[in-house]
């Protein structure tokens, strides 16, 4: 009753700005309550399957399995390109790997010249950040950024999230780096044997039976349940403020393991990656989803969701109606893959240009430059003094290499370092490790022809410059990260 005689009494002249007052106040209240919050947790260097819900026993990940659980499952996610900064690219941008240039490669820098999702979302009104491993690695500074294109930077989301303007929606990227060897170090190696029973490993069949091997797998499963109790940290923030419901929650990551033949090859060791989402009860629990995504799908995704209309330059296409079970315009029975320059670990900065496509029961891999070593030069001694460097410095890398001349392990030499064929083709069905090339077997030609022709309207559609089959302009572009070192 006091409250209403004040402003009965108040002076005309003062009835228009209370009124813009109140209205300011309820359209962002409105805003907030309609556009939900989004936290993207982006693992590195965590490949498809490892996680308990996805039949991975080895696995302990309870905050994906629980998102997974309380919201959509997908099962055939997979990378843009099978490294971590290019990925991030087409993540940021909501495009194709090859229409980004020099952000195509690792260690780029990140030019201003198309539109970022996350400062179109930080325009719309919503508040970003990021903790861990943002756009990385690469050189934003050299082309003016004041800040990393994902946001401004803090310790962890609980930090960002007791500072948030409450008013507005946000969007946090948490970045983790934890699955990954350190420089050739098992930081997680003893959490790992002390939580988990080493005999239990499944060796993957592209490598040696070594210590080093069983090493190297305990070491990242470690790095798995560090991501994960990291993403579960984010969560309880989440519900303890009684937001989780209104936030869009997305777990995945931005390229396969960093074994041997995984990081930096479009098999889907390097390639395939987990993806689930979770958004209250907007999303009907425990749901699979089988079609085809592309994590870069995620950038219009996240436009969608915030009721902002992705820029028509944004050729990736966004996973909404997927998520909300609604049907889908796109065709989603595969997915393209392609890298450029991994590391700068060949003679005259070359790239090793791959350009694939992904469907249900095949795998076809164009090698644009067969002449290239595709795990780099073995006389650039490059990531910490080793030579192939495109191969991260891990245990079993650092054994085959001490044994290349046996040959027991000859089979596995070729398989990781050596030279490859023009084109590459792998029956799922019988192989699902990618390990029997099959592209010059009489029985396959007419489903090669089928993947072919694919890559060929996709390379076309998309403008692709590799299809000048001279251009090498990956070749020119600059690498901020470490020059080789040559003996």
């Amino acid at each position: 009753m006091i409250e209403l005689k004040f402003v009965e009494s108040l002076p005309m002249k003062y009835w228009h700005l209370l009124f813009s007052v109140l209205l300011i106040a309820l359209s962002r209240l409105d805003a907030a309550e309609s556009r939900p919050n989004i936290l993207l947790i982006l693992g590195d260097n965590w490949r498809y399957p490892t996680a308990g819900i996805l039949g991975d026993s080895m696995a302990k990940t309870p905050a994906f399995d629980r998102l997974a659980r309380e919201g959509v499952l997908f099962t055939h996610a997979f990378n843009p390109v099978p490294s971590c900064s290019p990925t991030r690219s087409c993540l940021l941008t909501g495009r194709k790997a090859h229409e980004l240039g020099e952000r195509a490669s690792l260690w780029s820098g990140f030019p201003k010249d198309t539109p970022v999702v996350t400062q179109l979302l930080r325009d719309s009104g919503y508040q970003i950040g990021y903790a861990g491993k943002p756009w990385s690695p690469g050189n934003h500074e050299i082309s003016g950024w004041k800040e990393n294109p994902v946001g401004p930077k803090f310790i962890d989301f609980a930090a960002f999230h007791s500072r948030r303007d409450t008013a507005k929606p946000f969007f946090f990227w948490l970045g983790n780096t934890d699955t990954a060897t350190k420089a050739g170090k098992l930081p997680y190696l003893a959490t790992a044997k002390a939580k988990l029973d080493a005999t239990k490993l499944t060796l993957p069949p592209e490598l040696p039976d070594c210590p080093e091997l069983r090493d190297d797998l305990m070491n990242y499963y470690g790095g798995v349940m560090k991501l994960d109790e990291e993403a579960a940290q984010a969560v309880a923030v989440l519900e303890k403020a009684g937001e989780l419901d209104h936030t869009v929650v997305i777990y995945t990551s931005d390229n396969g393991w960093q074994m041997p033949r995984g990081l930096a090859n479009c098999y889907d060791s390097g390639s395939r990656v987990p993806l689930a989402i979770r958004w209250g009860k907007t999303l009907a629990a425990g749901r699979k989803v089988e079609a085809f995504v592309n994590i870069a799908d995620l950038g219009p995704t996240f436009l969608e969701l915030a009721g902002l209309t992705p820029p028509p330059v944004m050729s990736m296409h966004s996973i909404r109606n997927l998520m909300l079970g609604k049907p889908d315009a796109f065709q989603r029975d595969a997915v393209f893959i392609e890298r450029e320059r991994h590391a700068n670990v060949r003679k005259d900065n070359r790239s090793y240009p791959i350009r694939a496509v992904r469907t249900r029961d095949f795998l076809y891999l164009r090698n644009l430059r067969p002449d290239r070593w595709p795990a780099g030069d073995p006389d650039v001694l490059f990531l910490h003094g080793r030579p192939y460097g495109d191969v991260d410095t891990t245990g079993v890398k650092d054994f085959l290499l001490a044994h290349q001349n046996e040959p027991a392990y000859a089979r596995y030499m070729a398989l990781i370092f050596g030279k490859r064929p023009a084109e590459e083709f792998y029956d799922l069905r019988r192989d699902p490790h990618q390990l029997t090339n099959v592209a010059d077997k009489p029985d396959y030609q007419e489903t090669i022809q089928q993947h072919r022709l694919r890559v060929d309207e996709w390379m076309k559609e998309t403008h692709d410059s590799r299809l000048d089959p001279s251009y090498d302009g990956w070749d020119n572009f600059p690498y901020y990260g470490k020059s080789p070192r040559r003996d």
